[in-house]
């Protein structure tokens, strides 16, 4: 019992009689870091892609028709990410879908995303092959602000599609950099 009271005592004694020399040696602590994100590689349904997300996504099932008729699903992966929406989505085109000209498909793509742009047209429209598909990367400002940067890529009859939303600055972070680096296509 004596050595612990004498232990409780002795070290305010020696906390005090340091305190001057402990001054002397502190230093501002280093600026606090934003936190690390948890990034997912996430996998679209029937292994179709992987793509990382700084996050756990929410999954929705979109139910829409081909312009001939035919229901089909996109299967959507979204999440938001500090001042950012961003969403991965894919689809297998029904046989009523000619994908023999991909590029006529991603362009109505394109065009009916482009209805929901300020001034109803894309700012940036960059046609290239990403993966061995047909892809369009596309910017465009929304009203509000905010500018969507999109993939569209069409391999077959499996289309992807990647997307960012929030403010033009941070559309070119290292985070919304690797998103759209990060796809790799499956089966």
């Amino acid at each position: 019992m004596k050595l612990g009271r004498r232990g409780f005592v002795a070290l305010p004694l020696a906390l005090a009689a340091g305190a001057a020399a402990a001054q002397a040696q502190l230093k501002p602590p280093p600026p606090a870091q934003a936190p690390q994100s948890v990034w997912y590689a996430v996998r679209g349904v029937d292994n179709s892609f992987i793509v990382d997300m700084p996050g756990e996504p929410v999954y929705k099932l979109i139910d829409t028709v081909s312009p001939g008729g035919t229901p089909f699903v996109y299967h959507s992966y979204s999440l938001d990410y500090r001042r950012l929406a961003i969403v991965a989505q894919t689809a297998l085109y029904p046989a009523d879908v000619d994908v023999r000209q991909p590029k006529l498909n991603l362009q109505s793509v394109l065009d009916d995303r482009a209805q929901r742009l300020a001034g109803g047209k894309w700012i940036k429209i960059d046609w290239r092959e990403v993966l061995g598909a047909p892809a369009a990367e596309s910017t465009g400002s929304v009203a509000g602000g905010s500018v969507l940067r999109q993939l569209v890529l069409l391999k077959g009859r499996r289309y992807v599609s990647l997307a960012c939303l929030g403010p033009a600055e941070a559309l070119r972070t290292p985070e919304v950099e690797r998103f759209f680096k990060s796809l790799r296509l499956g089966a």
